[in-house]
This record gives C-alpha cells, sequence and structure tokens, in this order.
C-alpha cells in the first residue's frame, strides 16, 4: 500500500485477500441519527423494491434519499441520476465518496425534483429508498463515519486459529492504531495521484500531465495501456484514437494538448477543480504518511511529545500548506527534514499558475480508534476450496480507511493477491 511502510501491531495475520467479490466489502454510512444499511445488493434473491415520494411540503425543497450501489464509482451515479432527471449534477449533494468496488449506502438530497420521474427510477447497480422531504441539502459535515462489513477469503489458517488470530488482533487495534491514508487516496490501481500532486507543487505542469497520461498499471486493459504507451512516444493523436472513450478527462487533456501543444496549464484544467485539489491533497496525504513512519521509526510512537497540536491526546499530523507552522521539538524537526528530502517548501503549496491547486494545509489526527469491532462469522470459503472465510463489522471515523485496519489483521501489503 502506498507509503505504508510499517506494521504497528504485534499480533500474527490472518492472510487472505478481500474485495474478492464486491458484495464482500460493504460501506454503510453514518449520520448523526441512522445507518444508510445496504440491502438490496447484500442479499442472495433479494425482491424488486419500489419507493413511493411523499408530497412535497411547504418549504421543503430538498429531497433526501438512500443511495445504493454496487460497482459503481459515485460520480458516475451522480451523473447517471442527473440524466435521468433531465436536471444538472450540481443538483445532486452528497456527504462522502465511497468505495467503487463495494456495496455501498449512502444518503444523497436532490434539489426540487422531477417527482413523476423520479417515481420510475430505475438502473443497473443503483437502487434509490427512504424518500423524505427537508429544508436542508445533505452535506460534507454530515457525515459522521461509516460502517464496514468485509468478508476477507482465501485463508489458509482452520477456523480456531483465525478466531485466536483476530481475538489478539482486535485487542491491539482498539487501543489504537496509526491513521494513514489508504491507498484510495492515491488515485486507486495506478497510485500516481501524490506523483501528480507533486509535480504541480513542482510548477512542473509538463510532467504533471504526461504523468496523468501515460503512467501505466498492470491492471488496465490492454486497450488503455497502448493508449499511455502512445502518449509516453509523443504520439497524441493516435493515443486519443486509441482511448476508450469512457476516459473522457484523458481525451479532453489530449483534444486540448492537440489545439495548444504547449499549454499544460490549459490541459490541467480540464479536469474539474476538485478532482485537481486532490493531486494536491494526495500529496499532502503522502508527506503524511511518511511522518507516521518517522515517527515510528525513531521510536516516538503515536503519543504527543514536545507540546505538538493535539486533540483529547492524539496529535495533529501536518498536511503542508502555506499557512502551516512546523510542530516543536523533534517532530518539527522531521518536518523539515521530509520537506528538504523532497525539495519543497511550505510555500510552494501556493501553486501561482494554478491557484485551484493551491493549499493553506491543516492537520489530522495520526491515530485511528475503530469502534464496534467484531467478527461476525468463520465458514468455509465457497471459492476457494479448503480455505476458510471470515466476516468481520467496525466503524471508522470519517476520512479514515478500512484497508488500513485490513492491513494490520491480514499482515500483507498487497490485500488483494491471492497466495
Amino acid at each position: 500500500m502506498t507509503g505504508i511502510k510499517h506494521f504497528f501491531t504485534s499480533c500474527p495475520g490472518i492472510g487472505g485477500r478481500i474485495k474478492y467479490r464486491y458484495a464482500d466489502f460493504v460501506v454503510e454510512e453514518i449520520t448523526a441519527n441512522r445507518i444508510c444499511e445496504a440491502k438490496r445488493f447484500v442479499v442472495e434473491n433479494p425482491e424488486d423494491e419500489t419507493f413511493k415520494i411523499p408530497p412535497k411540503e411547504a418549504g421543503k425543497e430538498y429531497l433526501h434519499l438512500d443511495l445504493e450501489k454496487i460497482n459503481k464509482d459515485l460520480h458516475d451515479a451522480i451523473r447517471y441520476i442527473a440524466r435521468f432527471l433531465h436536471c444538472s449534477k450540481d443538483r445532486i449533494s452528497y456527504a462522502g465518496i465511497k468505495d467503487k468496488r463495494a456495496v455501498t449506502c449512502q444518503r444523497i438530497s436532490i434539489w426540487n425534483p422531477n417527482i413523476e420521474r423520479l417515481q420510475e427510477f430505475k438502473a443497473k447497480g443503483l437502487v434509490l429508498r427512504n424518500p423524505e422531504w427537508s429544508k436542508k441539502k445533505i452535506d460534507l459535515g454530515d457525515l459522521k463515519g461509516n460502517r464496514f462489513t468485509v468478508i476477507i477469503r482465501n485463508i489458509k489458517l482452520e477456523e480456531a486459529e483465525i478466531k485466536k488470530r483476530l481475538k489478539k488482533c482486535f485487542e491491539e487495534i482498539k487501543k489504537g492504531i496509526p491513521n494513514y491514508f489508504g491507498e484510495q487516496r492515491f488515485g486507486g490501481i495506478r497510485g500516481i495521484s501524490h506523483l501528480v500532486g507533486k509535480a504541480i507543487i513542482k510548477e512542473n505542469y509538463k510532467d504533471a500531465v504526461m504523468l496523468y497520461l501515460s503512467a501505466t498499471a498492470p491492471e488496465e486493459e490492454p486497450e488503455t495501456k497502448k493508449a499511455r504507451e502512445l502518449v509516453a512516444k509523443g504520439k497524441l493523436k493516435e493515443a486519443l484514437n486509441t482511448f476508450p472513450k469512457k476516459y473522457r478527462y484523458e481525451r479532453a487533456i489530449l483534444h486540448h494538448l492537440l489545439e495548444n501543444e504547449k499549454d499544460f496549464i490549459g490541459a490541467l484544467r480540464k479536469l474539474p477543480r476538485k478532482i485537481l485539489f486532490l493531486f494536491t491533497h494526495a500529496y499532502q496525504a503522502h508527506l503524511f504518511n511518511e511522518l507516521i513512519n518517522k515517527r515510528i521509526e525513531h521510536g516516538i510512537g503515536l503519543k504527543p511529545v514536545d507540546n505538538e497540536p493535539a486533540e483529547g491526546n492524539i496529535p495533529l499530523g501536518l498536511l503542508p500548506g502555506y499557512n502551516s507552522k512546523f510542530s516543536p521539538g523533534i517532530v518539527g524537526r522531521l518536518e523539515r527534514e521530509l520537506l528538504k528530502k523532497e525539495g519543497i517548501t511550505l510555500a510552494d503549496f501556493r501553486v501561482k499558475k494554478l491557484r485551484e491547486c493551491s493549499s493553506a494545509g491543516s492537520r489530522r489526527k495520526i491515530v485511528m480508534i475503530p469502534k464496534n469491532l467484531e467478527l461476525l462469522e468463520v465458514k468455509d470459503d465457497e471459492f476457494f476450496p479448503g480455505r476458510k472465510a471470515c466476516k468481520i463489522r467496525f466503524e471508522l471515523e470519517k476520512g479514515c480507511y478500512a484497508t488500513v485496519l485490513l492491513r494490520e489483521i491480514m499482515k500483507k501489503q498487497d490485500l488483494y493477491s491471492i497466495e
């Protein structure tokens, strides 16, 4: 996993692999008053669902709905719903982004939707339910956390040994583990978002564009790999004709470069502002993970030292930005050393020619403490004869990554490989 060098717990892992099936990884959003429960895609033979939208109430223009999806990117799901309703996707809001390769359930709101048309909504891999009118839209602040129900498959151990190891791991994990950023923050299978972000921070815009277009991953489709290789060879027109149409961002950038050969800033601006800033955040996340690694390597651990910024006795790690201040003592020294090694300064995070990528900086808890961590089941694995599968459940605060916790339980860097 990107940037995570150390296991924090001493318990032996159970091995195995995750996300063999989409339904093996269920994410249910926790808000102030409820958990958005996934139902449609986690039951063997679910009944067809219909929902009746209640009459609109005076002063309430936002319709809140549960959105359950399977193997769907949230942004793609929202675009589909908006197209179905013949409205702008900006009318649809949400509290947090969920995994794509999973079953997820979250609350969304739609401003003043066409009720008759929405009542007929159907889509493969998407379900809407539990409609309720409100005066307010759903926003990022409404998310409290997520509940995860995960099946780990292809475990070589016997049931008694699995339970023994999990009991020890759970005891350690409940005391707190490093709150690393997970792989999703670094751009999925390619894992290059932080590298693009660093190039932008250093104002190496050509490098950022070419890296975004040409970096490949073994799991990508052959046609996509070929397109990226053509970009690396400078054959942009051929690459444009080769990229599948679903790669609309890559294609938009290539269109721009073919018409504006050296306008790499303009090419980057073909990406939505939210995605552009995600590159900066990915680089900050990389630095954050490296600083946790350094704490462990220097024997500092996860407790606050030298009056460093903290919240409830949990240190607040640095996400560097142009307004950031280094921590006092040894932690501040490690922060300065890391930035020097990376060849950057705090001032570099004020990106003058691409201001939407600038960041003032912030801080984040360096400790993750899960709630309600439990083993639900150990059984024979129907997909891997002679092996076991276990189902576990836990809750995490918003911004925490389930794969980081699972890594400690499995004691593997690659959580998806079949041993």
